[in-house]
Parts: C-alpha cells; sequence; structure tokens
C-alpha cells in the first residue's frame, strides 16, 4: 500500500480545511485538476473538489472561509486495486474527467491517475527477459534491449505502452551488460513505474529467471522478450485471457506458407481432393505470455528453463492455455537486417 506522506499533499484537502485554502492548491495545478478530500481520522476518500464545485458554492451563498465538506462532492468515481477497468476508463474519459483516484478496499487513496494519457488499468505484473547478448546484432558495446528504434531504446519503447495501461510494477531479467540497463531505466520512478532487476549470473533460458522472483503482487503476470517492437493491444489480450478463463495465454503471429504446387489429399491411394497452390496458417510464438503467477511457481530454480519447456510442462498438467493471434505489428528484432527494417517501419507505428 501506498502511505499518505507518498501522495502528493498538494492533491489532498480535508473536509475541514476552507475553501480558501482548497483554491490556492487548485490554482497551483491546471485547469480541470481534482483534489481528493480526505478524512483525517481514517485517510479514506470521502469526496472529490473542483474548480467548478467551488464556484457552483459560491454562486449558492457560500463564502470561501466556510469549510471544504460545504462544497465537495461525496458522490465520485474511482477504480479499485486489482480490478481490470478497460470500459469504464472510455466513460470516464468521454465524462471528460482528467484523473481518477485508486482506493484500497478501505476506501483510502493509492494513487491518482492521469486520464490524459491512461489508455488502461491492467491488474498484472510485468517480467521483461533482457539478459540475452544479442550475439547477432552489433555494436557489442551496447546490450540489445538499449539499441534505439527510432528515439528511444527497444525496451523503453515496450516499457512506456505497458505503463500507459496502467501497470506499475515491472522486473527486469539482466545478464550481459545489465548495468548499462540498470543505469538507464534505474528503479523506474522518473517512469513513475517500479522496476526492480533480476540478476541472471548465468544464462537461465527465456523464462528461467522468473524463477528468482519470489513474489509477485497480482494474481497474473505478463512475461515478454525484450527485443519485439510491437503494437499489440494489452488490454484486448488482457480481456481475451479472462474471458477464457485461461491459465496460460500466448500471443501468436500468423505465419503463411504457400505451396507452389497442387496438392493432392489422399485415402490411401484414393484422391480425395485437389487444391491448387493452397496456403497454411501456422501461429508461430510471438514472446508474449499472460500468466497465473501461481504456475510460475512451478519453474526450476536457477536452472535453464525455456518458455517452451514451461508451455510444454502446463499442457501436461492439463492447464488451459490458449492462442491470440497479434492482428498489428510484431517484429522481432534479432538480426540485423530486423533492426534495419525496424528503423523505417517504426516511423509509421503509433506506439
Amino acid at each position: 500500500m501506498i502511505s499518505m506522506a507518498n501522495l502528493n499533499n498538494n492533491i489532498i484537502i480535508y473536509p475541514e480545511d476552507k475553501i480558501k485554502d482548497a483554491m490556492e492548491k487548485i490554482n497551483s495545478f491546471p485547469a480541470g485538476s481534482t483534489l481528493f478530500v480526505i478524512e483525517r481520522s481514517t485517510d479514506k476518500v470521502i469526496g472529490t473538489l473542483t474548480d467548478g464545485d467551488i464556484r457552483r458554492g459560491l454562486l449558492k451563498g457560500i463564502e470561501i472561509i466556510d469549510l471544504v465538506d460545504k462544497v465537495m462532492r461525496s458522490s465520485f468515481k474511482f477504480l479499485t486495486k486489482g480490478n481490470y477497468y478497460n470500459d469504464q476508463i472510455e466513460v470516464f474519459k468521454n465524462l471528460n474527467l482528467k484523473t481518477i483516484p485508486l482506493l484500497d478496499d478501505e476506501g483510502k487513496l493509492l494513487k491518482v491517475y492521469d486520464l490524459t494519457i491512461l489508455k488502461n488499468v491492467l491488474p498484472v505484473d510485468v517480467v521483461i527477459m533482457a539478459g540475452g547478448k544479442g550475439e547477432r546484432l552489433l555494436p557489442k558495446e551496447t546490450p540489445k534491449p538499449l539499441l534505439k528504434v527510432g528515439n528511444k531504446p527497444i525496451l523503453e519503447h515496450n516499457i512506456d505502452r505497458l505503463a500507459a495501461n496502467g501497470i506499475e510494477n515491472f522486473y527486469i531479467s539482466v545478464n550481459y551488460l545489465g548495468d548499462m540497463i540498470k543505469g538507464y531505466f534505474k528503479d523506474g520512478d522518473s517512469k513513475k513505474i517500479s522496476i526492480k532487476y533480476v540478476d541472471e549470473e548465468v544464462p537461465l533460458g527465456t523464462i528461467g529467471a522468473v524463477s528468482r522472483i519470489k513474489e509477485f503482487g497480482s494474481e497474473n503476470v505478463l512475461v515478454m522478450n525484450s527485443d519485439l517492437l510491437t503494437n499489440i493491444d494489452f488490454a484486448d489480450f488482457y480481456n481475451e485471457f479472462i474471458t477464457q478463463g485461461a491459465d496460460i495465454a500466448v500471443a501468436t503471429i500468423p505465419y503463411k506458407v504457400p505451396i507452389p504446387y497442387a496438392v493432392i489429399e489422399t485415402n490411401g491411394n484414393i484422391v480425395r481432393s485437389l487444391k491448387e497452390k493452397p496456403i497454411f496458417t501456422y501461429y508461430s510464438n510471438a514472446g508474449i505470455y499472460l500468466i497465473k503467477s501461481k504456475l510460475l511457481k512451478t519453474i526450476p530454480q536457477n536452472v535453464f528453463y525455456n518458455a517452451t519447456d514451461f508451455i510444454d510442462a502446463a499442457i501436461a498438467e492439463a492447464h488451459k492455455i490458449i492462442s491470440y493471434p497479434i492482428l498489428g505489428y510484431w517484429l522481432d528484432i534479432g538480426k540485423p537486417e530486423d533492426y534495419i527494417r525496424a528503423q523505417e517501419e517504426v516511423k509509421h507505428l503509433n506506439l
């Protein structure tokens, strides 16, 4: 829980404060800003206050030396920790709300979301696998996740898109030149997120490093490779995962294989059909997963373990695993030609 001391005191007002004090706070923020009225004895949010609320109160004869509880709005919109609010976020934006509070189960203020930049609020933790050497890419003095695509590193594109979906808790696995990644992102405070690092002294595969994370703050975890450039709709991905009641969702990329000849289907030596130059579609692993956090505890400790090993084990245990085809853009930046392609295509992407 975020304590009251960790919140910006300028957004907080108490019901027994004077309206004049509230006006001074509101005046220091952009137009349309909201103050949150906190009950001092319980730290619970009991109302909100805007300049519009004050103006309406003044028109009714209330004076600026009167108390905040005379003009505050006791009925207000809010989010609660751990819930998924994609549809509600759009409703809030349509109501021209600029901010929305996140409350805990007791009604205490945890944080305030800026709806001018927020897309969704997805209740997941994120693990980004950034420990690989990127041996097929140059220059060697820069870890692949920090290679710039457009105006910022590959890894930063992914972190920014996830943060715009209201995700706050990040873990980044590092190994090769990991100190450079740590030095660039630090603890995530500049992006208003929390970043913790998982050190791989030896390579642990594409998901083995997750075994070093003892506890997650969310029931579901998004795990992804760091070297992907994609505009996957994270909210839709999450919604499909929840709606289907899945244990694991694997993001996939359609891969079409054209056959240059007519293909004959037979039963024994009897021809049943003939298809002229068919195209077969397969679905390849995109390196992005949503996983129930309790399943991640099955990953063996500190051994090389790939995501394919994890999926195979989950299949053997009859867990529900679904495929989520990415309909938008996706590129695995693994080779120099991929990196060159990404530099051109990023100009046309809405990331």
